[in-house]
Protein backbone atom coordinates (compact mmCIF):
# COMPACT_ATOMS: atom_id res chain seq x y z
CA UNK A 1 0.00 0.00 0.00
CA UNK A 2 1.25 3.35 -1.10
CA UNK A 3 2.09 5.58 1.75
CA UNK A 4 1.72 9.31 1.81
CA UNK A 5 4.17 11.71 3.96
CA UNK A 6 2.99 13.88 6.36
CA UNK A 7 4.31 16.33 3.94
CA UNK A 8 1.84 15.62 0.94
CA UNK A 9 -0.98 15.29 3.12
CA UNK A 10 -0.73 18.73 4.30
CA UNK A 11 -0.24 19.60 0.38
CA UNK A 12 -3.48 17.79 -0.21
CA UNK A 13 -5.28 19.46 2.50
CA UNK A 14 -4.29 22.83 1.34
CA UNK A 15 -4.55 22.20 -2.33
CA UNK A 16 -8.89 20.98 -1.39
CA UNK A 17 -9.26 24.07 0.39
CA UNK A 18 -7.83 26.82 -2.32
CA UNK A 19 -10.53 28.02 -4.39
CA UNK A 20 -10.42 27.35 -7.87
CA UNK A 21 -8.62 31.07 -9.76
CA UNK A 22 -10.99 32.75 -12.47
CA UNK A 23 -10.01 32.13 -15.82
CA UNK A 24 -10.02 35.49 -18.14
CA UNK A 25 -12.59 35.19 -20.99
CA UNK A 26 -11.25 34.72 -24.80
CA UNK A 27 -12.06 37.87 -26.41
CA UNK A 28 -12.68 37.54 -30.05
CA UNK A 29 -10.42 39.84 -31.96
CA UNK A 30 -8.50 39.15 -34.75
CA UNK A 31 -4.75 37.84 -33.94
CA UNK A 32 -1.93 40.34 -34.08
CA UNK A 33 1.22 39.13 -34.38
CA UNK A 34 3.51 38.27 -37.53
CA UNK A 35 3.15 34.34 -37.31
CA UNK A 36 -0.23 32.60 -38.64
CA UNK A 37 -2.08 31.31 -35.65
CA UNK A 38 -4.27 28.83 -34.99
CA UNK A 39 -7.98 29.81 -35.38
CA UNK A 40 -9.91 32.10 -32.92
CA UNK A 41 -6.66 32.82 -30.24
CA UNK A 42 -6.63 36.42 -29.27
CA UNK A 43 -4.48 38.77 -26.78
CA UNK A 44 -5.90 38.43 -23.25
CA UNK A 45 -7.35 41.55 -21.60
CA UNK A 46 -4.48 42.95 -19.86
CA UNK A 47 -2.30 43.02 -22.45
CA UNK A 48 -5.49 44.87 -24.83
CA UNK A 49 -5.59 47.47 -21.85
CA UNK A 50 -1.70 48.50 -22.40
CA UNK A 51 0.26 46.84 -19.69
CA UNK A 52 3.49 46.48 -20.45
CA UNK A 53 6.55 45.43 -18.73
CA UNK A 54 10.36 46.15 -19.13
CA UNK A 55 12.27 42.53 -19.72
CA UNK A 56 15.66 42.63 -19.79
CA UNK A 57 16.02 38.72 -21.34
CA UNK A 58 19.89 37.05 -20.45
CA UNK A 59 20.82 34.84 -23.15
CA UNK A 60 19.88 35.00 -27.10
CA UNK A 61 19.68 31.23 -27.65
CA UNK A 62 16.43 28.81 -28.49
CA UNK A 63 14.59 29.04 -25.24
CA UNK A 64 15.77 32.68 -24.63
CA UNK A 65 15.00 34.13 -28.29
CA UNK A 66 11.44 32.58 -28.27
CA UNK A 67 11.14 34.08 -25.18
CA UNK A 68 12.00 37.39 -26.17
CA UNK A 69 9.17 37.36 -29.28
CA UNK A 70 6.51 35.46 -27.37
CA UNK A 71 6.54 38.79 -25.01
CA UNK A 72 7.60 41.56 -27.43
CA UNK A 73 4.05 40.11 -29.05
CA UNK A 74 1.99 40.21 -26.05
CA UNK A 75 2.93 44.18 -25.84
CA UNK A 76 5.79 44.38 -23.69
CA UNK A 77 9.31 45.95 -24.08
CA UNK A 78 12.02 43.45 -24.36
CA UNK A 79 15.66 43.73 -24.68
CA UNK A 80 17.85 40.61 -25.36
CA UNK A 81 21.59 40.39 -24.10
CA UNK A 82 24.27 38.04 -26.04
CA UNK A 83 27.78 37.78 -25.37
CA UNK A 84 28.34 37.99 -29.01
CA UNK A 85 28.89 41.22 -30.95
CA UNK A 86 27.97 39.67 -34.33
CA UNK A 87 24.69 38.49 -33.09
CA UNK A 88 23.93 41.69 -31.41
CA UNK A 89 24.85 43.75 -34.34
CA UNK A 90 22.56 40.94 -37.00
CA UNK A 91 19.43 41.17 -34.33
CA UNK A 92 19.02 44.67 -34.44
CA UNK A 93 19.99 45.18 -38.13
CA UNK A 94 17.38 42.10 -39.64
CA UNK A 95 15.62 40.85 -37.01
CA UNK A 96 16.69 37.82 -37.33
CA UNK A 97 18.57 35.43 -34.91
CA UNK A 98 22.05 34.26 -36.93
CA UNK A 99 22.67 31.43 -34.74
CA UNK A 100 19.51 29.76 -33.82
CA UNK A 101 15.71 29.65 -35.58
CA UNK A 102 17.21 31.24 -38.46
CA UNK A 103 14.08 31.32 -40.55
CA UNK A 104 12.09 33.23 -37.97
CA UNK A 105 11.26 37.05 -38.23
CA UNK A 106 11.56 38.24 -34.18
CA UNK A 107 9.26 41.16 -33.59
CA UNK A 108 10.85 44.43 -34.25
CA UNK A 109 10.34 45.65 -31.03
CA UNK A 110 13.20 43.56 -29.19
CA UNK A 111 16.66 44.97 -28.64
CA UNK A 112 19.37 43.25 -28.69
CA UNK A 113 22.45 44.69 -25.94
CA UNK A 114 25.71 43.16 -25.64
CA UNK A 115 28.76 41.82 -25.94
CA UNK A 116 29.18 43.79 -22.70
CA UNK A 117 27.46 43.56 -19.22
CA UNK A 118 24.19 44.89 -19.25
CA UNK A 119 24.64 48.44 -16.95
CA UNK A 120 23.34 49.02 -14.04
CA UNK A 121 21.43 51.56 -15.14
CA UNK A 122 19.34 49.28 -17.77
CA UNK A 123 19.01 46.31 -14.85
CA UNK A 124 17.53 49.03 -12.57
CA UNK A 125 15.09 50.12 -15.08
CA UNK A 126 13.65 46.65 -15.73
CA UNK A 127 10.42 45.39 -14.02
CA UNK A 128 11.59 41.54 -14.88
CA UNK A 129 14.63 39.53 -15.44
CA UNK A 130 14.43 36.43 -17.17
CA UNK A 131 17.51 34.00 -16.92
CA UNK A 132 17.67 31.78 -19.92
CA UNK A 133 21.47 30.84 -20.01
CA UNK A 134 22.84 27.31 -18.72
CA UNK A 135 23.03 26.93 -15.17
CA UNK A 136 26.49 26.25 -15.08
CA UNK A 137 26.50 30.00 -15.88
CA UNK A 138 23.97 31.57 -13.46
CA UNK A 139 26.18 31.78 -10.44
CA UNK A 140 28.46 34.18 -12.34
CA UNK A 141 25.57 36.08 -14.12
CA UNK A 142 24.31 36.56 -10.36
CA UNK A 143 26.91 37.38 -8.79
CA UNK A 144 27.82 40.14 -11.53
CA UNK A 145 24.47 41.25 -10.74
CA UNK A 146 24.41 41.11 -7.01
CA UNK A 147 25.18 44.71 -5.92
CA UNK A 148 22.90 45.74 -8.90
CA UNK A 149 19.72 43.81 -6.57
CA UNK A 150 20.85 45.36 -3.50
CA UNK A 151 18.92 48.11 -2.08
CA UNK A 152 16.06 49.32 -4.82
CA UNK A 153 13.09 47.68 -5.81
CA UNK A 154 13.98 43.95 -6.77
CA UNK A 155 12.49 43.16 -10.71
CA UNK A 156 10.72 40.20 -11.10
CA UNK A 157 13.21 37.47 -11.46
CA UNK A 158 12.24 34.07 -13.95
CA UNK A 159 14.36 31.33 -14.53
CA UNK A 160 14.24 29.43 -16.99
CA UNK A 161 17.23 27.15 -17.29
CA UNK A 162 17.28 23.65 -16.32
CA UNK A 163 20.40 21.76 -15.13
CA UNK A 164 22.35 21.21 -11.73
CA UNK A 165 25.48 22.62 -11.20
CA UNK A 166 27.99 19.90 -11.52
CA UNK A 167 31.16 20.91 -9.31
CA UNK A 168 28.28 21.72 -6.21
CA UNK A 169 25.07 19.83 -7.08
CA UNK A 170 22.98 22.72 -6.58
CA UNK A 171 19.85 23.61 -7.90
CA UNK A 172 18.91 26.68 -9.59
CA UNK A 173 17.34 28.09 -5.91
CA UNK A 174 19.80 27.47 -4.23
CA UNK A 175 22.66 29.13 -6.41
CA UNK A 176 20.09 32.06 -6.10
CA UNK A 177 20.25 31.91 -2.21
CA UNK A 178 24.12 31.57 -2.34
CA UNK A 179 24.91 34.54 -4.90
CA UNK A 180 22.03 37.05 -3.66
CA UNK A 181 20.64 36.15 -0.19
CA UNK A 182 17.75 33.67 0.68
CA UNK A 183 15.09 36.71 0.73
CA UNK A 184 15.87 37.23 -3.64
CA UNK A 185 15.46 33.44 -3.27
CA UNK A 186 12.50 33.17 -2.56
CA UNK A 187 10.67 35.02 -4.16
CA UNK A 188 12.22 33.71 -7.62
CA UNK A 189 10.14 32.17 -10.19
CA UNK A 190 10.80 29.20 -12.26
CA UNK A 191 9.60 28.25 -15.84
CA UNK A 192 9.40 24.84 -17.10
CA UNK A 193 7.07 22.38 -19.30
CA UNK A 194 6.86 20.78 -22.42
CA UNK A 195 7.85 23.96 -24.61
CA UNK A 196 10.23 23.51 -27.64
CA UNK A 197 11.32 27.45 -28.57
CA UNK A 198 11.05 26.15 -32.98
CA UNK A 199 7.11 25.59 -31.60
CA UNK A 200 6.52 28.92 -29.70
CA UNK A 201 7.44 31.08 -32.50
CA UNK A 202 4.56 29.39 -34.50
CA UNK A 203 2.80 30.38 -31.70
CA UNK A 204 1.59 26.14 -31.24
CA UNK A 205 -0.29 25.89 -28.73
CA UNK A 206 1.61 25.68 -25.79
CA UNK A 207 1.63 25.34 -21.74
CA UNK A 208 4.06 25.60 -19.17
CA UNK A 209 4.05 25.55 -15.29
CA UNK A 210 4.77 29.10 -13.42
CA UNK A 211 6.26 28.10 -10.13
CA UNK A 212 7.73 30.18 -6.47
CA UNK A 213 8.02 30.01 -3.07
CA UNK A 214 5.99 32.87 -3.00
CA UNK A 215 2.34 32.69 -4.76
CA UNK A 216 2.17 36.26 -5.67
CA UNK A 217 5.15 36.03 -7.74
CA UNK A 218 4.38 33.13 -9.45
CA UNK A 219 1.36 34.91 -10.42
CA UNK A 220 2.80 37.93 -11.62
CA UNK A 221 4.93 35.48 -13.84
CA UNK A 222 2.51 33.88 -14.97
CA UNK A 223 0.22 36.68 -15.76
CA UNK A 224 3.57 37.89 -17.63
CA UNK A 225 3.36 34.80 -20.30
CA UNK A 226 -0.22 33.63 -20.43
CA UNK A 227 -1.74 34.13 -23.82
CA UNK A 228 -4.10 31.42 -25.27
CA UNK A 229 -1.43 29.93 -26.64
CA UNK A 230 1.07 30.01 -24.14
CA UNK A 231 -0.84 29.32 -21.01
CA UNK A 232 0.37 29.05 -17.65
CA UNK A 233 0.04 27.44 -14.69
CA UNK A 234 1.34 27.81 -10.71
CA UNK A 235 2.53 25.71 -8.55
CA UNK A 236 4.72 26.32 -5.46
CA UNK A 237 7.43 23.31 -5.89
CA UNK A 238 10.68 25.56 -7.42
CA UNK A 239 12.59 22.19 -5.86
CA UNK A 240 10.56 19.46 -7.26
CA UNK A 241 9.93 21.58 -10.70
CA UNK A 242 13.75 21.94 -10.71
CA UNK A 243 14.57 18.35 -10.11
CA UNK A 244 11.99 17.43 -12.72
CA UNK A 245 13.23 19.49 -15.04
CA UNK A 246 17.11 18.03 -14.66
CA UNK A 247 16.19 14.32 -14.56
CA UNK A 248 14.03 14.50 -17.54
CA UNK A 249 16.95 15.07 -19.60
CA UNK A 250 18.83 12.23 -18.74
CA UNK A 251 15.81 10.11 -19.63
CA UNK A 252 15.33 11.14 -22.72
CA UNK A 253 19.27 9.92 -23.25
CA UNK A 254 17.56 6.49 -22.51
CA UNK A 255 14.82 6.85 -24.74
CA UNK A 256 16.70 8.18 -27.51
CA UNK A 257 19.26 5.28 -27.13
CA UNK A 258 16.65 2.58 -27.05
CA UNK A 259 15.48 3.83 -30.62
CA UNK A 260 19.14 3.89 -31.74
CA UNK A 261 19.23 -0.10 -30.78
CA UNK A 262 16.40 -0.79 -32.92
CA UNK A 263 13.31 -1.38 -30.27
CA UNK A 264 9.75 0.70 -30.77
CA UNK A 265 6.79 1.93 -29.47
CA UNK A 266 5.97 -0.17 -26.67
CA UNK A 267 9.97 0.57 -24.99
CA UNK A 268 9.52 3.84 -25.38
CA UNK A 269 6.51 3.37 -23.77
CA UNK A 270 7.82 1.23 -20.83
CA UNK A 271 10.86 3.43 -20.69
CA UNK A 272 9.06 6.73 -20.08
CA UNK A 273 6.00 5.34 -17.91
CA UNK A 274 9.60 4.05 -15.44
CA UNK A 275 11.45 7.25 -15.99
CA UNK A 276 8.43 9.18 -14.33
CA UNK A 277 8.02 6.66 -11.56
CA UNK A 278 12.07 6.70 -11.15
CA UNK A 279 12.59 10.78 -11.11
CA UNK A 280 9.33 10.64 -8.59
CA UNK A 281 11.19 8.38 -6.46
CA UNK A 282 14.53 10.42 -6.31
CA UNK A 283 12.27 13.54 -6.26
CA UNK A 284 10.10 12.66 -3.16
CA UNK A 285 13.92 11.23 -1.34
CA UNK A 286 15.12 14.78 -2.10
CA UNK A 287 12.04 16.44 -0.60
CA UNK A 288 10.16 17.53 -3.19
CA UNK A 289 5.89 16.68 -3.68
CA UNK A 290 5.45 13.76 -5.48
CA UNK A 291 2.06 15.40 -7.13
CA UNK A 292 4.87 17.86 -9.33
CA UNK A 293 6.07 15.06 -11.60
CA UNK A 294 2.65 14.54 -12.39
CA UNK A 295 2.50 18.73 -14.07
CA UNK A 296 3.27 20.09 -17.29
CA UNK A 297 7.30 20.11 -15.74
CA UNK A 298 7.31 17.21 -14.73
CA UNK A 299 5.70 14.12 -16.75
CA UNK A 300 4.71 16.56 -19.35
CA UNK A 301 8.19 17.48 -20.46
CA UNK A 302 9.46 13.89 -19.98
CA UNK A 303 7.32 13.04 -22.50
CA UNK A 304 7.90 15.35 -24.73
CA UNK A 305 11.99 14.80 -24.54
CA UNK A 306 11.51 10.93 -24.99
CA UNK A 307 9.03 11.18 -27.87
CA UNK A 308 10.48 13.43 -30.06
CA UNK A 309 13.60 13.00 -32.48
CA UNK A 310 14.40 16.71 -32.43
CA UNK A 311 15.35 16.50 -28.70
CA UNK A 312 19.09 17.14 -28.21
CA UNK A 313 18.92 14.71 -25.36
CA UNK A 314 17.54 12.02 -27.14
CA UNK A 315 19.74 12.29 -30.48
CA UNK A 316 22.48 11.79 -28.18
CA UNK A 317 21.47 8.58 -26.75
CA UNK A 318 20.21 7.28 -30.30
CA UNK A 319 23.23 8.06 -31.69
CA UNK A 320 25.04 6.03 -28.52
CA UNK A 321 22.55 3.68 -29.32
CA UNK A 322 23.92 3.05 -32.71
CA UNK A 323 27.45 2.84 -31.94
CA UNK A 324 29.06 5.95 -32.20
CA UNK A 325 31.69 7.40 -29.35
CA UNK A 326 30.92 10.38 -27.07
CA UNK A 327 33.49 12.71 -27.76
CA UNK A 328 32.53 12.47 -31.53
CA UNK A 329 28.73 13.20 -30.48
CA UNK A 330 29.45 16.14 -28.88
CA UNK A 331 31.60 17.84 -31.16
CA UNK A 332 29.55 17.28 -34.03
CA UNK A 333 25.88 18.00 -32.51
CA UNK A 334 25.99 22.01 -33.02
CA UNK A 335 24.31 22.47 -29.56
CA UNK A 336 24.10 21.68 -25.92
CA UNK A 337 22.65 18.82 -24.44
CA UNK A 338 21.77 19.03 -21.32
CA UNK A 339 21.69 15.40 -19.84
CA UNK A 340 25.23 14.56 -20.28
CA UNK A 341 26.26 16.61 -17.51
CA UNK A 342 23.34 16.44 -15.74
CA UNK A 343 24.08 12.75 -15.82
CA UNK A 344 26.83 13.49 -13.80
CA UNK A 345 25.63 15.40 -10.81
CA UNK A 346 22.41 12.74 -10.89
CA UNK A 347 24.54 9.96 -10.14
CA UNK A 348 26.18 11.73 -7.42
CA UNK A 349 22.79 13.02 -5.82
CA UNK A 350 21.03 9.33 -5.95
CA UNK A 351 24.33 7.63 -4.15
CA UNK A 352 24.14 9.88 -1.26
CA UNK A 353 19.91 9.64 -0.86
CA UNK A 354 20.55 5.70 -1.18
CA UNK A 355 18.15 5.53 -4.48
CA UNK A 356 17.33 3.03 -6.68
CA UNK A 357 17.61 4.30 -10.70
CA UNK A 358 18.21 1.58 -12.47
CA UNK A 359 17.89 3.54 -16.14
CA UNK A 360 19.75 6.71 -14.74
CA UNK A 361 22.38 4.71 -13.06
CA UNK A 362 22.83 2.65 -16.69
CA UNK A 363 22.80 6.06 -18.63
CA UNK A 364 26.25 7.01 -16.57
CA UNK A 365 27.55 3.79 -17.15
CA UNK A 366 27.33 4.56 -21.02
CA UNK A 367 28.45 8.38 -20.85
CA UNK A 368 31.21 7.68 -18.17
CA UNK A 369 32.27 4.03 -17.14
CA UNK A 370 32.69 3.17 -20.85
CA UNK A 371 30.09 0.96 -20.75
CA UNK A 372 28.17 -0.72 -24.38
CA UNK A 373 24.64 0.61 -24.63
CA UNK A 374 23.36 -2.76 -25.82
CA UNK A 375 25.18 -4.47 -23.11
CA UNK A 376 23.85 -1.83 -20.37
CA UNK A 377 20.30 -2.25 -21.65
CA UNK A 378 20.37 -6.05 -21.94
CA UNK A 379 21.51 -6.01 -17.68
CA UNK A 380 18.58 -3.74 -17.10
CA UNK A 381 15.80 -5.80 -19.04
CA UNK A 382 17.20 -8.61 -16.76
CA UNK A 383 16.51 -7.20 -13.28
CA UNK A 384 14.12 -9.29 -11.36
CA UNK A 385 10.44 -8.09 -11.11
CA UNK A 386 9.65 -5.12 -8.62
CA UNK A 387 6.72 -3.16 -6.86
CA UNK A 388 5.50 -0.80 -9.22
CA UNK A 389 4.55 1.85 -7.29
CA UNK A 390 7.86 2.70 -4.16
CA UNK A 391 7.89 6.13 -2.87
CA UNK A 392 10.42 7.42 -0.88
CA UNK A 393 8.86 7.50 2.93
CA UNK A 394 12.29 9.20 4.07
CA UNK A 395 11.88 13.19 5.00
CA UNK A 396 14.20 14.27 2.02
CA UNK A 397 17.09 16.05 4.16
CA UNK A 398 18.66 17.57 1.09
CA UNK A 399 15.33 19.71 0.87
CA UNK A 400 15.29 20.49 4.12
CA UNK A 401 18.91 21.49 4.13
CA UNK A 402 18.10 24.11 1.38
CA UNK A 403 14.63 25.69 2.72
CA UNK A 404 16.68 25.96 6.20
CA UNK A 405 19.11 27.81 4.07
CA UNK A 406 16.57 30.65 2.92
CA UNK A 407 14.61 30.64 6.85
CA UNK A 408 12.02 28.07 6.17
CA UNK A 409 12.50 25.52 7.99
Amino acid sequence: MLRLSSALLATLRCSARRPLPARPPLLCVRFRTRVAAPTGFSMLPHQQRGKKSKVLVFGAGNFGSCLADHLADSSHIVYMWSRSADLVEHFNKYHKNPEVLQDHDFAESITAVGPEFPSAELVQSMDVLLFAIPTEGVRETLTALKTTLEGGKVPLLIFVNKGIEIKTRALTLEIIADTCGPDIAKIATFLSGPSFAKEIVKRQPTSVSVVSLSKEHAQQASDLFHQPWFRCYTGDDPIGVELAGALKNVYAIAAGMAAGLGFENNTRAMLITRSLAEMTRVGTAYGASPLTFLTLAGVGDLFLTCSSSTSRNYTVGYRLGKGEQLDHIIKTLGSVAEGVTTAKGMKAIVDELGVAAPIASGIYDVLYEGRDAAERANELLSLPPMGELDLSVESGKPAKMLLGKLGLQ
